[in-house]
């Protein structure tokens, strides 16, 4: 869809990264760290600055001990660190869980592993789960379930009622949880993003997987981390190694300085992205669409039903091709494609300008 977006002029609001700058601070962390020759590798599985940063920052925000040395894994981003986590873990045969709408990477994350899907619904417009549904997708070749919170493409924030409906079948059933938290800092709304790795009996089981991408406007970086019990951080850490060696030396040292920004770094990046999402949900359904109300992320989901008969895949190229505006189909975040036909997705991680740009190309649809 950019390259679309690219080739017609549109606004791209397909693409779920920032066209705003990442913070000062962190840039000029980067280039001091290349003028200052941190050019060579890091240690396999992250510089040990970094690793302590990381440490730390769960430590102040959870409340979670993780032993840097032994179970900390930084990675080329989230995209990397899952794969790495579920080649670790999961053997030819094994089932995975995954809730759809689901992030795209998650399926053929599965195919690679040569791993079962199996998947449960999120139901809108709110898209919670059926705790009954959810009990019939776990079996005894159940290896582990992926959990993307808050979520991507619906917005959707779990809250610890369906994390401890998920928790306890990861206990009865002896699965792990592999959670994506890219987007723990970015919720609405008074929602809170609770890690699976704090509900009780899922300290041992649970993956975290998690980048500075999104917090810190980054994107083109790639430097993320898996945090895992050291046996789990053991397997994650050989797969790692030889997908990738290692991210970008010089970049993980700038994460000593972004992951250490003060708290009110994270209450106004929330409220700046509060009012995007205001800004986009007004200039959306103001044109016909009905959107489900993201409760984190930076995505909005929405049913374009009223405005046109098209399918999705067509809608999409429309409003690229005769709007301007770049969007995702929702048949993308579907095991069946019919179950997106309605659906396209916006995101909303962009400048004022940018978005008021889009409004004002979106009159064509009214």
């Amino acid at each position: 869809m950019t390259r679309l977006a690219l080739r017609h002029k549109a606004v791209n609001l397909a693409q779920g990264f920032p066209d705003f700058p990442a913070p000062q601070i962190v840039k000029d962390a980067a280039c001091q760290a290349i003028c200052d020759d941190v050019n060579q590798y890091a240690i396999t599985w992250g510089s040990k600055p970094f690793r302590d940063q990381i440490a730390a920052k769960y430590r102040r925000t959870y409340g979670l001990e993780i032993d840097p040395e032994r179970e900390i894994t930084v990675c080329c981003g989230s995209t990397e660190g899952m794969i790495a986590s579920l080649l670790a873990v999961s053997n030819p045969g094994d089932e995975v869980v995954i809730f759809e709408p689901f992030y795209e990477n998650f399926g053929p994350d599965t195919l690679l592993c040569d791993a079962h899907r199996k998947f449960v619904k999120l139901h809108p417009p709110d898209w919670r789960f059926d705790p009954d549904e959810l009990r019939r997708a776990f079996s005894k070749k159940t290896k582990a379930i992926i959990i993307n919170s808050p979520g991507n493409p619906t917005g959707q924030v779990f809250d610890r009622e369906q994390l401890q409906a998920i928790a306890d079948l990861c206990q009865e059933f002896d699965v792990l949880a592999i959670t994506d938290e890219i987007y723990e800092h970015i919720v609405y709304d008074g929602a809170r993003h609770i890690p699976m790795m704090t509900i009780p009996g899922m300290r041992e089981r649970t993956i975290l997987i998690n980048s500075m991408s999104k917090t810190y406007a980054v994107t083109g970086w790639r430097v993320g981390w898996v945090l895992a019990n050291p046996d789990i951080t053991e397997s994650v850490r050989k797969v790692h190694d030889f997908l990738t060696v290692g991210a970008a030396a010089p970049l993980q040292e700038a994460g000593v300085v972004a992951l250490g920004l003060p708290d009110s770094y994270y209450q106004e990046l929330a409220q700046h992205y509060t009012e995007r999402r205001d800004l986009m949900l007004q200039m959306l359904e103001s044109t016909g669409f009905r959107c489900s109300i993201p409760r984190g992320a930076y995505y909005v989901m929405a049913d374009f039903s009223a405005l046109s008969k098209l399918d999705d895949v067509s809608f999409a190229r429309h409003l690229i091709e005769t709007v301007g505006i770049a969007a995702v189909p929702g048949s993308s975040f579907f095991a069946n494609s019919l179950d997106g036909i309605r659906w396209i997705r916006f995101c909303f991680p962009k400048k004022y300008d940018t978005l008021k740009e889009a409004q004002a190309r979106l009159q064509k649809l009214a």
